[in-house]
Order: structure tokens, then C-alpha cells, then sequence
């Protein structure tokens, strides 16, 4: 088993549809949307056509009885917070791996019940007398092979719905909710698994082209192949398709001198100002352990109260946690307390009522080598010094001092450049695949202009240069500034939402050449005339 550790991990399938509607499954067709974009759907809706990222309007076209409903992330977390603390109290250490998703070390669990798979019934008991019927488990040497296990089982919706019908290797009954993946099996097992069940979708686009569809094919390259082409983080990633831990081998035990600690000499009962006043202490966390060339990718956190109780909860991060991530677990873990002390009104329960916090302890549980999670940058291999640097170099500029760039979906350049702090993941608000009609075809202008910076366009005679609504230029342009124009092209019109008066935007887009050899991108919009970026 290369020192992999056995793992149950529990699925509730369609979980952001269950925290929306609040009642277990069967559900009729219904969908969650995110920027007119569905991110989840119900079984029944699926049945109609209905896909996880679909436009709004295909769905509705697809199942025309659809019920629509926005999707909120932080309502997943707040509905999951009760289903960590019913498996809790009966199988300590539980580890969220997201909203729908725990996993829990198998060792205990199983000795105490007398197996693995009475462990895995008695668990899924427990979960159908509480309301959650749905709940499906897999058990596997590691969290990525279990998770895959219980893909399927009782019908629950595959990661990458890519793959259908039992997979080799696993131990399953038509009756039962769970999979079990023999020791040593997780190899057999995950070969037919496309490789989109990373969820890298840069990575599964590219083994795509090279004719790289599923894990075992991704096995079968040479290792010191795929870590020369995709480095350290490919590398991780190829040893999980062998059948790997599913988090590196071998996580070295956390040194007490990582713990940090911050006491308050008011008490805060905001979760906000609570978050807000404990970045420091994360980023010191994160800090130490860069110090030693490790990252986190298990923490317990300890928040104490004005009377001195303690609520300790431990915190699972799919890969390695950043300061900003574990502030976000330390806000949820008061939310959760929140959420205690204002349900069952009427009732006081003492146990419940958590008052104001008066120092939160961040404590790392398990850690392993920064080169195993550090992510390529510039196509090159992990580059550890360099995440040193630039974390310290945050810390002395601020959170927002130091940033990351991403592309995302949109008409103008300016929304289509998104700077996330750096050790945040960036989140993209627009895909950058759909397609965007009247949007600039790369390669795109090397700087952007945020704003837009107002640009003079000029004809020979020295007056502006403007459109007409049939798309007729009053003149060629001749300058802009102060330099010749030598090369020109447009106009491109552009127009975003034409039915909503208050954020309507137009204009006419044009490349110009000057005799500098400076490439622009200006845009005429209004009777004025703005830059958009510039090439070089």
C-alpha cells in the first residue's frame, strides 16, 4: 500500500440542491444558476437534458418546468455545518473535504464496528434516521481513490459524469450505499476513470490533445517524463493515477513551534471582526511554515470564549492551505456557533450558547514538502524561493500588495483582467471559454489601461474622428496624441447589455499603428475616444 491510509469518505449527492431546497432527495427538476451559468441540477433534471454548465436558456429549453434558483456557496457550508456534527459525535475526526463531501480515517472506525463495510452501514444508518437518506460512502487507501468509489453508488451524480457502470477492483452490492476498494486495488480500480476527475481543467484539456484520456493511461507515462513536462504539481497529480495516497506519502508530524496563538483583550462576537483580527496570525502560521520549507494541509483551530470554553474543530484542505483559507475556516467555524446559539428559540442550551471570543489557536496537524503543492509559474517548475519571497513581501505591503493575474470571459479589457491576492485562489467571474460576441480576438494588447485612459484621434484636418450610426467614419485617423498614424483597422462595434438602460455600454473599437511603432487599442464610445491598452 506504499504507506497509504485507508479512508471512508461520506458524498451527499447534489448537495448544494439539498441545502437550497432543504428537503432530501427525491427533488423535482430544479437548478441552480450562477451568472445565468447552472452549477448544480437534480436527478429528475438531468433525466430532461439538464447539465452542469449549461446557460440558464438551454435549460430552460431543455426541461421548460425547471425551477430556477440562485446559488449561494456560503448556504452549502451553513446547511453542511450540522451534518460534520452528527458524524462527529459518532466518529470522531471527521475532515471536510468541501460542502457534501467528509472523509474519515478508516483504522478506528472499522475495528470498532468490525469492518469496514459494517462500518460504512452503520455510518449510513445514522445519516437515514437524521434526515439523510441520500448519503453514499466509499472506501479506498486515500481520500481521491474512496471519493471515486462513491461515485455511482445508489445513483449518486459522478464528478465528472464521464464514466457509468461499476469500475474494476471494487467491492459493491446493488443493495447496499457504499463501494470498497480493496488494498492495494486502487490502481485496478481508477485506470478507467477519465482524468477530468483531477478537476485541473487545464490539465485534462492538455492530456486530451496528447490522446491522454483516462488515469491508467496517464499511469502508463514515465514519471520522470511528466514531472520534467508538468513539474512538481504533475508529478502529484500522476502518482494519485497509480493509486497513490491522495495527498503525498509520507506527511511529515507538525513541529508545536508552527502553532500560533492570539489572544483579545475584548472579547469580539462578530465573525467578521473575528476573521479580520486573526489574518495576521494566520499569515504568521503560513509563514513559519515556509520558514521551513513545509505547507499545511490539515489544521485545528481553537476558538475560546469569554467564560473559557473551547470549540476545536480540524479542517481538510483538498491540497495545502493558504492564510486566507484558514481565516475563511476560522469564519465559518463561527458561523457554525452563531447558528447554535440562535436555532431552537425558546430552549437555552448552555452547551450552545458560545459568547464572545477571546483568542483563536491555529494549530497545524499534518504538513509535507512545499515542492510536493507548489503550483508551476511561467510554464516552469515550482520555484519554492520564490514563494518565499513574495509571501514576505505581502506581509510588508499588505494582503493586496502582491497579486496574480487571470483571464476572464467579457467584451472589454479591463473586466476581462482579474488580479487576485497572491496565495488566494483567483476566482474568475466569466469564462473565458464560452463564447463572447464582440469580444477581441487575441493576441491582446500586452498592457491594459484600467480605466480606460481618454486618448485624442484626430483626421489630417485636426478634427476628431467620429462614427456614425450606420458605421461610417467622418474621416480616417490621422494621428493619435501626437504621432502619425501609419496603419489602421475598424471599426469593431461592441455592445453589452442593450436591454437594461442603466448598464448598457456601446462603442466602436479600432487598432492604430502610430510612426513610434506603438500599437494601440482605442475604443469611440460616447463622442469620446478612450484607450483600452496598448501592444508592444
Amino acid at each position: 500500500m506504499n504507506g497509504t491510509t485507508r479512508m471512508h469518505v461520506l458524498r451527499f449527492p447534489d448537495w448544494p440542491l439539498r441545502a437550497a431546497l432543504g428537503t432530501p432527495p427525491p427533488h423535482p427538476p430544479a437548478a441552480l444558476v450562477r451568472q445565468n451559468v447552472v452549477t448544480a441540477c437534480t436527478a429528475s433534471a438531468r433525466d430532461l437534458g439538464v447539465r452542469i454548465g449549461q446557460r440558464r436558456r438551454l435549460a430552460q429549453g431543455r426541461a421548460p418546468m425547471l425551477r430556477i434558483l440562485p446559488h449561494d456557496p456560503a448556504q452549502d457550508e451553513r446547511a453542511f455545518i450540522p451534518v460534520l456534527r452528527l458524524i462527529e459525535e459518532h466518529a470522531p475526526g471527521v475532515l471536510l473535504l468541501r460542502p457534501g463531501a467528509a472523509a474519515l480515517r478508516s483504522r478506528g472506525l472499522s475495528r470498532y464496528h468490525g469492518g469496514e463495510a459494517e462500518a460504512a452501514e452503520a455510518l449510513l444508518a445514522i445519516l437515514a434516521g437524521a434526515g439523510y437518506p441520500e448519503a453514499v460512502i466509499g472506501v479506498a487507501d486515500g481520500a481521491f481513490t474512496a471519493e471515486l468509489a462513491a461515485e455511482g453508488v445508489g445513483g449518486a451524480l459522478p464528478l465528472s459524469e464521464a464514466h457509468s457502470g461499476p469500475m474494476e477492483g471494487a467491492e459493491e452490492k446493488e443493495t447496499t450505499r457504499w463501494r470498497i476498494v480493496p488494498a492495494g486495488g486502487s490502481a485496478a480500480f481508477l485506470s478507467p476513470v477519465p482524468v477530468s476527475s483531477f478537476g485541473d481543467d487545464e490539465l485534462t484539456s492538455l492530456l486530451a490533445r496528447l490522446g491522454v484520456r483516462t488515469l491508467g493511461e496517464f499511469a502508463a507515462l514515465g514519471e520522470e517524463a511528466v514531472r520534467d513536462r508538468f513539474g512538481e504539481h504533475g508529478a502529484r497529480l500522476h502518482a494519485l493515477a497509480r493509486g497513490a495516497d491522495s495527498r503525498p506519502p509520507s506527511p511529515r508530524p507538525p513541529d508545536p513551534e508552527l502553532v500560533r496563538e492570539v489572544m483579545f483583550e475584548t472579547p469580539l462576537g462578530q465573525a467578521d471582526q473575528v476573521a479580520f483580527a486573526v489574518r495576521r496570525t494566520a499569515d504568521a502560521v503560513m509563514l513559519a511554515l515556509a520558514d521551513v520549507s513545509a505547507v499545511c494541509t490539515e489544521v485545528r483551530i481553537d476558538l475560546t470564549d469569554d467564560d473559557g470554553r473551547v470549540s476545536s474543530r480540524s479542517w481538510l484542505h483538498p491540497t495545502c492551505f493558504e492564510g486566507a483559507d484558514i481565516v475563511d475556516r476560522v469564519r465559518w467555524q463561527l458561523e457554525a456557533l452563531a447558528a447554535d446559539s440562535s436555532t431552537d428559540e425558546g430552549e437555552h442550551d448552555a452547551a450552545h450558547d458560545f459568547r464572545g471570543v477571546v483568542g483563536v489557536r491555529i494549530a497545524p496537524v499534518a504538513i509535507d514538502d512545499a515542492a510536493h503543492h507548489q503550483p508551476a509559474l511561467f510554464g516552469q517548475a515550482s520555484d519554492e524561493r520564490l514563494h518565499h519571497a513574495l509571501s514576505r513581501v505581502q506581509t510588508i505591503v499588505g494582503h493586496r500588495g502582491v497579486v496574480t493575474a487571470a483571464v476572464s470571459g467579457g467584451r472589454w479589457l479591463a473586466d476581462r483582467q482579474v488580479l487576485t491576492p497572491w496565495g488566494e485562489r483567483p476566482v474568475v467571474p466569466r469564462d473565458p471559454s464560452r463564447p463572447w460576441p464582440g469580444s477581441l480576438p487575441g493576441p491582446h494588447p500586452a498592457e491594459v489601461f484600467d480605466p480606460p485612459r481618454p486618448i485624442r484621434v484626430r483626421s489630417a484636418d485636426a478634427r476628431a474622428v467620429l462614427v456614425d450610426e450606420r458605421g461610417e467614419l467622418s474621416a480616417p485617423p490621422a494621428f493619435v496624441e501626437d504621432a502619425a498614424v501609419v496603419g489602421w483597422a475598424g471599426p469593431w462595434p461592441v455592445q453589452e447589455h442593450r436591454w437594461d438602460a442603466g448598464r448598457a455600454r456601446t462603442g466602436q473599437r479600432f487598432q492604430l499603428v502610430d510612426d513610434r511603432q506603438r500599437a494601440w487599442l482605442v475604443c469611440l464610445a460616447d463622442g469620446e475616444w478612450h484607450a483600452e491598452g496598448r501592444y508592444r
